[in-house]
């Protein structure tokens, strides 16, 4: 069994999926990025029916109170940010569909925290330079 790690960074699949993960999972205090609470935030946008629209608002405001300090996206994450394209470039894998991922993964490494994630395919080609834990 691995040991459980202290601090990590949720990628926005893992907060998504937060009532049925096991706890033991996950790090022992965790946070997420800006860039995952602006996914959140636009997800009552365009929900496509009033119940879909009422869970994800419900998500929203429940991550909003439990995390109210997310690691900002900011200039020394946008030029990791960078890196990391280049590196998914260099892997010959297209950056379009990614780039938010490599956003809160680039926010992850300057912090130098695991990212969690339930999509660790997403994250392929950063050659180690951002621990990606699978859940």
């Amino acid at each position: 069994m691995i040991e459980r790690r202290d601090r990590g960074v949720l990628d926005t699949s893992v907060v998504i999926d937060l009532s049925i993960i096991d706890e033991a999972a996950l790090p022992r205090h965790s946070t997420i990025t800006a860039v995952t609470l602006a996914e959140l935030s636009q997800g009552p946008h365009i929900a496509t029916t009033p119940k879909e629209r009422a869970a994800r608002l419900e998500r929203l405001q429940v991550v909003e109170a439990t995390y109210r300090a997310p690691l900002p996206f900011d200039a020394a994450a946008a030029r990791r940010y960078g890196s990391l394209v280049a590196l998914v470039l260099g892997s010959g894998r297209a950056v379009r569909p990614r780039r938010i991922d490599l956003m809160i993964a680039a926010t992850a490494a300057v912090y130098d925290l695991p990212l969690y994630t339930r999509n660790v395919d997403d994250f392929e080609g950063l050659d180690g330079t951002v621990d990606v834990v699978g859940v």
